[in-house]
């Protein structure tokens, strides 16, 4: 097996390669006459590994990978792989030094392998969607972001985020989301959305871009088509879009132009299925249509297209096999998260020694991930000092952009005057943990009863709290989709004390809470928006966000408020 150092921009190229002019020329393509066609295979296979570092043995990596593979490192050098994604769940996720250690375990295992550097990617969108917490700076997220109407905050945000990512060894964020969220029903995106209007979200999600393009690091654009008109998570199940080739041509690409003239490296291909797009019924991930025809052919991109999780629900109907070969012939260059990782490498070795794929098909995607891993640098250097994260100057820039955000659309009650007392109930354990430390913090006399989504015992408890106390502050999460957060506000409402209704989510939950005179639009629950929320309540700041998307009542008749309120 090849071993190499490979610096690729510089002054050297160290390599075991032959001599001549054509190195010059094109030194991936010299990289890639080394490489066997296993090594060539691994590298369009991203995947989750089990471990906090990368050499101690876990069971749940042989379970994953096959016996005698037990650590992280040993499933890099067995399917050399081209990427690893972390998870709080795999155990990657700890803290800062513990992460920077692991990423840099990885890489020594890439190196002693094929010579090929690891992509290293996390999803990190802020917001609801965010693997790693404190110490880091966290972004309140894109609907947040939105609601500042500042695409300079978009970049700012993703500068910050972006930097400190790479301080950990993770070089792609698997971000931005660009979907257009026009469904207000949508339990994909949401709050992960900048809006719900098209030329918004193409600003800010190429401002994004840029600012993680500024901080060294990939980027991802997702969920290609757009995700934006459904209501089904395809995590979860099948997303089907009814709407025309022209509907989604004039919503929901336009964004992903504008994420690629930006500099984008990657999109991610989603499992949505658009009829009017690929009448096979085809998820697009797998469709040829969509991903040669729409994003290669139409929109000229020659980058690197992954696929969702290829262990989501909307997929569990397919077999893995078919998923491997249709994505590679829909034109998908990295299988990410495959159910059998084993049988996904097997599936193209076999593949291209039957004549199903030609080796030049393979080349065409390897080619595209080596050469966004030398345009990241990775190259010249995949490791990582012991990071800084978390510095003051970049705290400051997430509560700034946090404190833009904060959207106030009914209000007889705020702000809240001093000698009160307190009741924080609601959605979220830390949420409504974080927002009473926030009050009493600000000296307020608080105290919090959390119900999450609760039982008609929970909502009679919550009431009782309530008449002991002066006002209420709820929080609420997607309540639009959750009758028990709608009965919790009902029953609130009942005792004659004030109420003042904060969304964590979606801003939409106030079309399904009547009676509610006082209405605040966080848009997620990261501590620079519950800071920023506690802000809004005690008076310290004034409410500065506008509605990023217009919030119609509950059966779509009627606009209640408009975008840009």
């Amino acid at each position: 097996m090849l071993r190499r150092i490979v610096t690729i921009g510089s002054v050297l190229l160290l390599a075991v390669l032959p001599a001549g002019p054509a190195r010059a020329r094109d030194p991936i393509a010299e990289i890639m006459a080394g490489l066997t066609l296993p090594e060539k295979v691994g590298q369009m296979v991203v995947s989750y590994v089990y471990g906090a570092d990368a050499t101690t043995p876990s069971a749940a990596n042989e379970t994953m990978f096959g016996a005698g593979v037990r650590t992280g490192a040993e499933a890099v050098a067995k399917f050399h792989l081209g990427g690893v994604i972390y998870f709080t769940w795999s155990g990657n996720l700890v803290d800062p030094a513990q992460i920077a250690g692991l990423s840099n375990g990885l890489q020594r295992a890439a190196a002693a392998d094929s010579g090929i550097p690891l992509q290293v990617s996390t999803d990190q969108e802020g917001g609801v969607v965010n693997r790693i917490g404190t110490p880091l700076a966290i972004s309140p997220g894109n609907m947040a972001i939105g609601a500042t109407f500042r695409p300079g905050d978009a970049f700012r945000a993703a500068r910050v985020s972006g930097t400190e990512l790479r301080a950990l060894g993770i070089n792609v964020v698997d971000a931005p989301v660009v979907d257009v969220n026009t469904n207000p029903r949508n339990s994909a995106d949401g709050p992960r959305a900048f809006g719900d209007r098209t030329r918004q979200v193409s600003v800010f999600g190429a401002s994004a871009v840029a600012g993680y393009r500024a901080a060294g690091i990939g980027t991802q654009a997702k969920h290609f088509p757009g995700l934006g008109d459904t209501t089904v998570n395809t995590d979860n199940g099948v997303a089907v879009t009814d709407e025309t080739r022209e509907q989604i041509l004039a919503t929901h690409v336009p964004p992903f132009r504008a994420a690629l003239a930006a500099g984008a490296q990657s999109v991610m291909a989603a499992h949505i299925v658009a009829p009017a797009l690929d009448p096979s019924g085809r998820p697009a991930s797998l469709s040829k249509p969509v991903v040669t025809g729409l994003l290669r052919d139409r929109l000229h991109f020659d980058g690197v297209v992954i696929t969702d999780a290829l262990d989501a629900a909307a997929l569990a109907d397919i077999p893995d096999e078919q998923i491997v070969l249709d994505a590679v012939d829909a034109g998908v260059d990295q299988l990410l998260m495959p159910r059998d990782v084993q049988g996904a490498v097997r599936t193209l070795l076999d593949a291209v020694a039957d004549g199903t794929i030609s080796e030049a098909r393979i080349d065409r995607s390897v080619r595209r991930i080596l050469r966004m891993k030398s345009g990241l640098g990775l190259f010249r250097d995949p490791y990582v000092p012991a990071p800084v994260v978390g510095t003051p100057e970049h705290l400051s820039v997430m509560a700034d952009v946090a404190g833009r955000s904060i959207t106030q659309l009914r209000n007889t009650e705020l702000p809240l005057s001093a000698g009160r007392k307190v009741l924080v109930t609601g959605w979220g354990a830390s949420t409504t943990t974080n927002l009473t430390a926030g009050l009493v913090a600000r000296g307020m006399d608080t105290t919090r009863f959390y119900t999450g989504s609760p039982s008609a015992a929970v909502i009679a408890q919550a009431v009782a709290a309530a008449r002991e106390a002066d006002v209420t502050v709820v929080t609420t999460y997607n309540a639009w989709g959750d009758g028990t957060q709608q009965a919790l506000v009902a029953a609130l409402l009942t005792t004659g004390k004030p109420v003042v209704v904060a969304a964590a989510g979606g801003p939409y939950d106030i079309a399904y809470l009547p009676g509610v005179t006082t209405y605040l639009a966080a848009y997620g629950y990261q501590p620079p928006s519950v800071t920023a929320l506690a802000d809004v309540l005690t008076g310290r700041t004034a409410a500065r966000g506008r509605l990023p998307v217009t919030i119609r009542s509950a059966d779509g008749s009627e606009v209640l408020f408009r975008y840009g309120s």
